[in-house]
């Protein structure tokens, strides 16, 4: 039988078959597994950095042991669960107002030698790093980088992420409505792992890292770490047993209710992804075959937003009533445009452009990455010739050369998509003579972006009327820079690119009309 220990400091003990717990001000400072010591020598595993002067209490209720950690100087509440024969610790956080100092994660400090493989592979692996850019991005000897950001997932499918070693894998588990109370939906990414002299393990609740809405208050979870002999577990773990528990925020199925219908107009190849939220909860699902059905929701009205990848296109509100299923079909709002050319898809993700498929596990720096600018040619190249991102200060700018025929020569649309923005960057167009206005600085999201593996933001949409009168028979040129200028480098000013395209009478060898 697989065995785990929990030990904290040494004011209370309390035994459940094969877990041990006992804390004093949330830190656990002991975990053994199998016999085996994981936890860190040096800092412990616990919220945040630590809570300080806690008040604990422990109880056994229904079976389980349940440890409760009121924080002394945050408005928090830990809830920590063991089970009996069960290799877990299972967990909520309730909040009642923003942590100091503007983020709430779980950490677990690992010990490094017996736990040495984080997420994502090599993506945190910091041994013979030096860091070059803030705190947390480090480059390596062979021109390589790593972060702890390059570790995150996109919350709609980070469901189960963990580190492994001889024998061992540990593991995050947000099952279910998990992030409910997150911030900053579906396509959120966040921290991981990192493996410096600690193994660290983390779920990120909240943070300040490219957080796009306010950050919400209540329960947290229901979360888990578990414990295996290397395998992965599954993402479908049952904490229904919470709602025993006395848990502060936590809502039973009894008491929620689902949202069902079709998600229509999403093109076969598109990612569907229908996505609920007020200033209280979050939630989201696939549709498959055009049809969804929503996790159990809480009681309240939603936004409801329907994606084709993470590209918005259709939005609509919906009340969710416990106990009850509303019905709801989402369809696509968007229209058929003739186009002229496009360069890569409008799907809210920069993953078919140049260096698209690397961004986010290296640096823009790394010496796996392509070069940044250039010229693209239309009907010759290929969506990954044309650079995922443009910097005012850093690679250039990137030119696209097209061909018009006579009757195309006419007044035309160039449409610019971007997904995020950093410092201000927005794109600077100019077409053969003509130059297009300076559409403003975007809303500042103040944290870095795509150096740390990040893509997405707010979600720029640009457009352009250009004049008949700028356009020629025969060759063109656009060129796509970048109004704003910031630092040096790739922290200059700058954008990751979605799609561009240029609206305008169809030639031979345009791309089909699509629904816009």
């Amino acid at each position: 039988m697989e065995q785990l220990h929990v030990k904290g400091s040494e004011d209370g003990s309390f035994c459940l078959s094969s877990s041990r717990i006992t804390l004093s001000t949330g830190d656990v400072t002991s975990l053994l597994y199998n016999g085996v010591e994981y936890q860190g020598t040096n800092k412990m595993t616990h919220i945040n950095s630590g809570l300080g002067n806690s008040q604990v209490t422990a109880e056994t209720k229904d079976g389980f042991v349940k440890i409760t950690i009121k924080a002394g100087s945050e408005p928090l509440t830990q809830y920590l669960v063991a089970k009996p024969d069960d290799p877990t610790i299972y967990m909520a956080t309730y909040i009642t107002g923003e942590i100091n100092p503007g983020e709430l994660r779980w950490l677990a400090r690992l010990r490094r030698s017996a736990v040495p493989d984080g997420w994502h592979g090599t993506a945190a692996n910091l041994d013979g790093c030096e860091a070059f850019e803030g705190k947390d991005t480090f480059k390596c000897p062979n021109g390589e980088t790593r972060c702890k950001m390059y570790t995150a997932d996109r919350f709609i499918d980070d469901i189960v992420h963990g580190v492994t070693g001889p024998n061992v894998g540990i593991w995050m588990i947000m099952p279910g409505v998990a992030y409910e109370s997150s911030a900053s939906g579906p396509f959120m990414r966040d921290i991981n792992s990192q493996s410096g002299d600690d193994q660290e393990l983390y779920w990120y609740m909240n943070s300040g890292h490219v957080r796009t809405e306010p950050w919400r208050f209540g329960l947290m979870g229901p979360y888990a770490m578990r414990f295996t002999t290397g395998e992965q577990p599954s993402g479908d773990v049952d904490t229904s047993f919470f709602e025993s528990l006395d848990i502060q925020g936590y809502v039973p199925a009894s008491g929620r209710g689902h949202a069902t219908g079709v998600a229509g107009g999403v093109p076969d190849g598109f990612e569907a992804v229908v996505h609920w939220h007020n200033e209280a909860a979050q939630y989201w699902t696939k549709a498959v075959d055009g049809n969804y059905t929503s996790p159990p929701m809480k009681p309240g009205t939603y936004k409801v937003k329907l994606y084709r990848g993470e590209y918005p296109i259709a939005e609509d509100t919906v009340t969710i009533t416990a106990g009850q299923i509303e019905t709801k079909d989402i369809v696509s709002a968007e229209k058929e445009a003739s186009v002229i050319f496009r360069i890569g898809d409008f799907d809210g993700q920069p993953f078919e452009l140049r260096n698209g498929d690397k961004i986010e596990r290296m640096h823009p720096s790394d010496v796996r990455m392509g070069t940044w600018g250039g010229t693209y040619t239309v009907g010759q190249s290929k969506a990954e010739d044309f650079p995922m991102a443009l910097f005012s200060k850093e690679g250039g700018v990137a030119t696209v050369k097209f061909n018009l025929q006579a009757d195309q020569v006419a007044n035309t649309v160039l449409r610019v998509s971007t997904t995020l923005s950093f410092k201000g960057g927005r794109p600077n167009v100019k077409i053969n003579e003509w130059q297009g206005s300076d559409p403003g600085a975007p809303e500042l999201i103040d944290s870095r972006g795509v150096t740390r593996g990040a893509y997405r933001g707010y979600g720029e949409q640009y457009s352009w009327d250009v004049p008949a009168s700028a356009l020629r028979t025969g060759e063109n040129t656009l060129t796509v820079g970048v109004y704003g200028n910031g630092d040096q480098g790739f922290l200059s000013a700058n954008y990751v690119v979605d799609a561009i395209e240029l609206q305008g009478p169809a030639g031979p060898d345009s791309p089909a009309a699509y629904v816009y």
